[in-house]
């Protein structure tokens, strides 16, 4: 089968597009043929092995895991033996490491049907940002019906989708945006919408309950005043890691000025879970949210896909169909 691999940390450059064998399947996994994967700023660090301390856990020299890509919607090819209530056929979304690849071996606590009112590509969209709002806003942030919530770097991967959970929740919503993603915010729900080109966004009377900050380009004291004194601040990522202690620092930071005050602010990462993916089934499926998807490239030009992401201007999510 075809698939992206890659040897050694680097740049897109080192992404290959090469035949491998076919994952084996094991009696408590399930084989899916691939129709669509997305790509995330997950993908990019393992790629760079950026910051360095994932490589740690991710190989020292070189990945362990050489497959690149997560998120994924298919078509079941073959189910192992002990797993039940799957056969071949069934559409369904989910994770699974390997992703831009013509077939995954996947757990089944990793994937769930996949919204019939969802192409592969949209579905393929999901995962990984879908999980991170939801679990951002609903478990972390505790964010009930009438919350003034506030999403900085609203427009990307995550973004897009916390502001439709937000509103799912019965949340108001404002955005933070540049000018050419104002209207695209509207659309999805947002009630208020700020670009950020035209001004600070910290530099207003209002005040929130919850702020979901994707891409931490403020001071943390700098958001802590346009929060209310109980509110909940959630990290979700920062567009200045550096290489080597900076998310430390970052988090450290985070956990301090939480300490210091009445508001709680926390960093988090998302966890696969398949009751969550049901939950985004089910949303989807209700119209509570859509996929906002920039560009979609075939899987022999996922390089160039990874390094459009690497741009760092992307509407929503890059989706590489197979």
């Amino acid at each position: 089968m075809k698939a992206i691999v890659q040897d050694g940390y680097g740049g897109p450059e080192t992404l290959g597009f090469q035949e491998v064998p076919e994952p084996e399947l094991t009696d408590d996994r399930v084989l899916v043929r691939v129709a669509a994967a997305s790509l995330n700023p997950y993908d990019w660090h393992l790629m760079r092995g950026l910051p360095h301390f994932v490589r740690l856990q991710f190989g020292l020299v070189r990945p362990k895991q050489t497959m690149r890509g997560v998120d994924f919607a298919g078509r079941v090819e073959e189910v192992g033996k002990d797993v039940q209530g799957l056969s071949p056929g069934d559409e369904v979304f989910g994770e699974s490491d390997g992703a831009l690849a013509e077939l995954t071996a996947v757990s089944p606590s990793s994937l769930t049907p996949k919204p019939w009112n969802m192409s592969f590509e949209e579905a393929a969209a999901v995962p990984m940002g879908g999980l991170t709002a939801l679990q951002a806003l609903r478990d972390t942030a505790h964010t009930q019906p009438g919350d003034r919530v506030l999403i900085n770097g609203s427009s990307g991967g995550v973004g897009t989708y916390a502001v439709q959970i937000a509103k799912a929740l019965g949340a108001e919503v404002t955005a933070v945006c540049s000018t050419r993603n104002l209207e695209m915010m509207r659309s999805i729900g947002a009630d208020h919408v700020v670009d950020y080109t035209r001004g600070d966004f910290t530099d207003t009377d209002r005040r929130y309950d919850v702020m979901i900050d994707t891409v931490s380009t403020k001071g943390l004291s700098e958001c802590r005043r346009i929060l209310e004194p109980d509110a909940v601040y959630v990290s979700l990522g920062t567009l200045e890691l550096g290489n080597w202690i900076g998310p430390l620092t970052f988090v450290f930071g985070v956990k301090l000025a939480s300490w210091r005050g009445s508001q709680r602010m926390v960093t988090m990462l998302a966890r696969t879970d398949r009751d969550d993916l049901t939950t985004l089934k089910d949303m989807a499926e209700a119209g509570e949210i859509r996929s906002v998807i920039d560009r979609t490239y075939p899987l022999a030009e996922a390089a160039e896909a990874m390094r459009y992401l690497e741009e760092g201007h992307v509407r929503g999510k890059v989706v590489v169909t197979i």
